[in-house]
């Protein structure tokens, strides 16, 4: 099929990207003429793992455009992958997607307009309602959302644990399954309203085990265990599991903040108070600012202390720094007088952290520092050279904010080690 993807960031791309492995002809759309121009050349504007190699191999079936019409011409589907940002309100934003249907322009034949992006429940029945408005009843609408994780997203495309298809007509959601020929996966056919939901429940699922395992972290250190141990017992029983159940400084993203966000916000205009929601974002804000209080509790006040933070971006394989601890750890250390360097292997962190020094390097952040710390798990601290960088460091003194480290091993060498969760010894 010819397929059009409107947005060319992290779920534009990959959407597009495998769709023409899976041999469909595609046509990416975006309004940045600098990020077209650059894919033209070749160049990823995202770090994704593999997306790169995916986009070379099928660049024969790959065009990249500003233009509408471009886009639209020929295709079977047009698929809507804008941002959808929170809006002061906590609303989703969704006025890319409102120009995406508004930019439409009138065809002879039946296509089909395929929601991506995340958007709130009531979406698809307004849109086609809007799509009525303008005339064109022949464009069918359907709900197919992404599940794709940052870091992992080919991955998760080609090899996904479900398809969600939402549909108003049964030969739109038909369509659309076809389109995902080739990928062995259960198919959950719905209706548009239930797809739209399944997106915004299942990260909140997710949000709400961070925040529990993180909230047990916090009882541990109160009372001696260890969540390590603790998340283990209780991820082996078959009906908990033991994905999401790592304890830490909180989640962040593109994802979970946004869409924790607007499902709080969507129950609160429905006339509902989502209790345990309010409280899992709470516990999540809360969580990001308690490696503070572990700083003073080691150094004192941290009025002209040196803190080193390894790693930025929200998560390991990506360099999205998206509502990142390391944000809101940045500033509040910057509020209470550190002096604060910084390092990532991949973030581009100058445009994000004002006030921060970012070094070249993990031994130059650290040089001089009174604390490390772990804020983002990538394979480059976690086997970092700790002897060298104890010999650099002012104090030996880490905080391990992934619980990615061995504290036996660091204690060995005169560090002093927290963990979240974990005996400080």
């Amino acid at each position: 099929m010819r397929v059009a993807v409107f947005g060319a960031g992290y779920v534009g791309l990959v959407t597009g990207a495998c769709f023409a492995d899976l041999g469909h002809d595609v046509v990416v759309r975006d309004i940045d003429g600098g990020k077209i121009e650059a894919l033209r050349r070749g160049e990823v504007p995202i770090h994704e793992d593999g997306l790169g190699e995916l986009l070379e191999r099928n660049r024969e079936r790959i065009v990249f455009t500003t233009e509408v019409g471009v886009a639209v011409e020929g295709a079977d589907v047009v698929y809507v992958a804008v941002g959808t940002p929170p809006t002061y309100s906590g609303d989703a934003d969704l006025s890319a997607v409102w120009t995406v249907v508004d930019e439409l322009p009138k065809v002879e034949r039946r296509i089909v307009v395929v929601m991506k992006s995340t958007v709130p429940v009531g979406t698809g029945r307004n849109v086609r309602h809007r799509l009525g408005e303008r005339g064109l009843a022949n464009v069918g609408y359907a709900s197919n959302p992404e599940f794709t994780a940052e870091g992992t997203a080919v991955k998760d495309f080609m090899h996904p644990d479900r398809i969600v298809i939402g549909a108003f007509d049964a030969e739109d959601g038909d369509l659309v399954e076809r389109l995902h020929q080739g990928i062995d996966a259960p198919v959950v056919r719905c209706d548009v309203a239930s797809a739209e939901m399944i997106k915004l429940a299942a990260n909140a699922a997710l949000v709400t085990r961070i925040s529990f395992i993180n909230e047990i972290a916090n009882v541990c250190e109160a009372t001696g265990a260890d969540v390590q141990t603790v998340a283990r017992g209780i991820g082996l029983d078959r009906r908990i599991g033991p994905s999401f159940l790592r304890a830490g400084i909180g989640y962040g993203g593109s994802c979970f903040p946004k869409d924790s966000l607007a499902l709080k916000q969507l129950a609160a205009n429905s006339g509902y108070n989502f209790q345990l929601l309010n409280a899992v974002i709470e516990v999540n804000e809360l969580q990001k600012r308690r490696v503070v209080g572990k700083l003073e509790r080691r150094l004192g006040p941290l009025r002209g202390k040196r803190v080193a933070l390894l790693g930025l971006a929200f998560k390991p394989g990506t360099d999205d720094m998206r509502e990142a601890p390391s944000l809101v750890l940045a500033g509040r250390l910057l509020a209470e007088g550190a002096d604060v360097r910084a390092w990532d292997p991949i973030a581009d962190a100058q445009v994000h952290l004002h006030g921060v020094e970012i070094a070249e390097s993990a031994l130059e952040a650290l040089t001089g520092a009174d604390a490390a710390v772990v804020v983002t798990e990538w394979p480059e601290i976690v086997d970092l050279d700790w002897v060298a960088a104890g010999a650099v460091m002012r104090t030996k003194l880490v905080v391990d904010g992934r619980n990615a480290l061995d504290p036996a091993a660091l204690r060995e060498l005169g560090f002093t080690y927290e963990g979240i969760g974990r005996n400080a010894g």
